[in-house]
């Protein structure tokens, strides 16, 4: 046998001889095969790697560089965390979630170091983390997401050091997995409402509890089956998202959270039953990773649209799917994003550690893949909230990336950003989006922030407005909550890039039709063109841009945007007596709103008559024309 293959690999060669791939699809799976799967019990471990692709850890990693890089990282962690106190019971408002991702981390790290090193020390600690645990009075099922994430902490513990806990260390673990994990689930009169949602509590929430109960598989075979049955029924209607291109409503940074949670599911259903059952193969998904990668910039930045932030890190996730497809260049932002993670664990001796999954990326990569250079610079994501991003380069930092977005405001962690654009050029992002706020703050202010109703407590929060994205304001009111925008017309071909997406239904009420056209004039040039048309009444429209430049005017209609000494004209074609402008993005409009330091917002104002055509037309240029 080849010691190179990934544990994905082996894991596919023995779904395709012993699973049920292709005759059950997710919703479609009957209770019955999944019963029939657990009738023989696989030994631990069985979540992520059996006994047999644990024993070709050491020699992978013995074999090649990368590996012994990641484990190198894993050990480092691992050390630091013996002298690190275990976990403590402790909210943050209402969450108890902080502390589920710091026991997962500590697990996974600690737990993947005792098997591959064999070192006695880090079992102990694992054991004192997992008591921790489960000494804690619940996991706080009041908001799940945390109870699945201790779930699969404690079920990872339990799995992988099996075979080294004593008696009384598996009674308690059982004990606190079975009453503050699968309990506050299986014990209720009506399933709970993420079972069947279409956001990432039901990847997340879905995936710590299958991993709870396939850790328990031999104690209860019948509660296992529920469990799993539900879980391989559920997930699809979270998975739909990704049809058909693989983008996801929520943004990249709740794509990383999602996903990655939902590629644990299907890793540690193939794992130990051989199967997930088609998961994998539900429309989009295996496309997905194309999201991350195109929704990354020059800057090495994301689009962080939504409730998401801008900042990037390595993907295990995106190792999975590389490895997965056969694809190396979705490697292309991790392999750096991997060596800087490395390289900070190193030097700060594995007290900056990694993410949670990062151990899990020694049996989801495959040995010596290597990134190469996506063929695809420009690329149209259908779905819920569809994108189009036109890059001019991968390799040159400095090169024109523009992405857009299209959708609704009512989807899921969604802002009021409709027909909002980031753009990037000479290694500056002149166009942003604010992205995320703390929820915790909000919340303990009475803001309810998940109301999304127009005129509701979400829309008060300046970042999630559109008064606050690059993008149309009509009368200073709010984008129309329940309306959809599609684009109507794409091009990708190099010498004709352009977008153009319908927002009328966005502005239903304040106008009567507006349509806005993105076309790229060179790899230094921008036209935006907003083709408007009056309502009953007559409207004022704000054209904007949210910038981290300073606005220096060089008459009515043109100005200089300057940043580290690059500057970006910014020129209104029409109307002919536009007067550009700036408001106020910091200090933001009320104090519960978060800080924008060194951001502005550029652009100027439009009359539309009513009934009456009006069109506005920018072109945003390197250097200027």
């Amino acid at each position: 046998m080849n010691l190179r293959i990934s544990a994905c690999s082996l894991l596919a060669s023995f779904i395709v001889t012993g699973g049920i791939v292709g005759r059950t699809i997710g919703a479609d799976v009957d209770g019955s095969d999944v019963k029939r799967l657990m009738e023989t019990v696989k030994p631990h471990p069985r979540l992520f790697f059996t006994e047999e692709t644990a024993k070709l850890l050491p020699e992978r990693i013995a074999r090649d560089a990368q590996c012994q890089q990641i484990w190198e990282g894993v050990r480092l962690s691992a050390e630091h965390m013996l002298s690190e106190p275990p976990v403590k019971y402790q909210k943050e408002g209402r969450r108890l979630l902080g502390r589920s991702r710091e026991a997962l981390k500590r697990i996974t790290h600690l737990s993947m170091a005792a098997r591959i090193s064999g070192d006695d020390r880090f079992v102990a600690r694992a054991v004192k983390e997992m008591q921790a645990a489960a000494d804690m009075p619940d996991w706080n099922p009041s908001h799940f997401l945390d109870t699945a994430e201790m779930t699969l902490a404690v079920a990872i513990g339990y799995d992988w050091l099996y075979a080294r806990l004593t008696p009384e260390n598996r009674a308690a673990f059982r004990a606190a997995i079975e009453t503050k994990g699968l309990g506050p689930y299986l014990n209720r009169k009506k399933p709970l409402g993420w079972e069947q949602g279409g956001n990432n509590w039901n990847q997340v929430c879905h995936a710590g509890m299958a991993a709870g109960a396939l850790a328990l598989l031999e104690d209860d075979r019948p509660r296992a089956a529920e469990v799993v049955s539900r879980a391989v029924r559920g997930l699809p209607y979270a998975m739909k998202v990704y049809a058909p291109d693989g983008t996801y409503p929520e943004g990249p940074g709740y794509w990383n959270y999602g996903t990655t949670f939902n590629v644990a599911l299907i890793s540690m259903l193939e794992s130990a039953l051989g199967t997930d059952f088609g998961l994998s193969q539900r429309p989009g998904f295996l496309k997905t990773g194309d999201f991350p990668l195109h929704m990354t910039g020059q800057t090495v930045k994301y689009y962080n649209f939504s409730d998401c932030g801008a900042g990037i890190s390595f993907s295990p996730a995106m190792t999975w799917f590389a490895s997965r497809t056969h694809r190396p260049e979705l490697l292309w932002f991790e392999e750096g994003l991997l060596q800087n993670e490395l390289k900070e664990i190193r030097d700060s001796k594995g007290r900056n550690q990694a993410d949670r999954f990062f151990p899990l990326v020694l049996l989801w990569e495959e040995p010596g893949m290597k990134r190469t250079e996506p063929a695809a610079r420009n690329w149209y994501g259908q779905g819920p909230n569809p994108l189009v991003v036109f890059r001019a380069s991968w390799s040159d930092p400095n090169a024109l990336y523009l992405a857009i977005k299209a959708g609704s405001p009512g989807a899921s962690h969604a802002h009021m950003d409709i027909g909002s654009f980031i753009l990037e050029s000479d290694g500056i992002r002149w166009s942003l989006d604010l992205g995320s706020q703390g929820y915790n703050e909000m919340e303990q202010r009475g803001l309810d922030i998940w109301n999304s109703r127009p005129g509701s407590d979400r829309w008060r929060i300046f970042r999630y407005h559109n008064r606050a994205h690059s993008t149309l304001m009509v009368d200073d009111q709010e984008q129309v909550v329940k309306s959809n925008a599609a684009f109507s017309d794409v091009s990708l071909e190099p010498q004709r890039r352009y977008a153009t997406v319908d927002l009328s239904e966005t502005y239903r009420g304040q106008l009567g039709r507006a349509v806005r056209r993105f076309t790229v004039e060179s790899d230094d040039s921008v036209l935006i063109e907003d083709q408007l048309e009056g309502g009953s009444k007559a409207a004022s429209v704000r054209w904007a841009m949210v910038t981290p430049a300073s606005l220096l005017a060089d008459g009515d209609n043109r100005a200089w945007l300057q940043k580290n000494g690059k500057r970006l004209r910014l020129e209104v074609l029409s109307p002919g007596n536009a007067k550009i402008t700036s408001w106020v993005a910091d200090p933001p409009p009320h104090d519960y709103d978060e800080r924008n330091p060194g951001v502005t917002i550029v652009g100027f104002t439009a009359a539309v008559d009513a009934g009456e055509k009006a069109t506005l037309t920018v072109r945003l240029s390197r250097g200027g024309r």
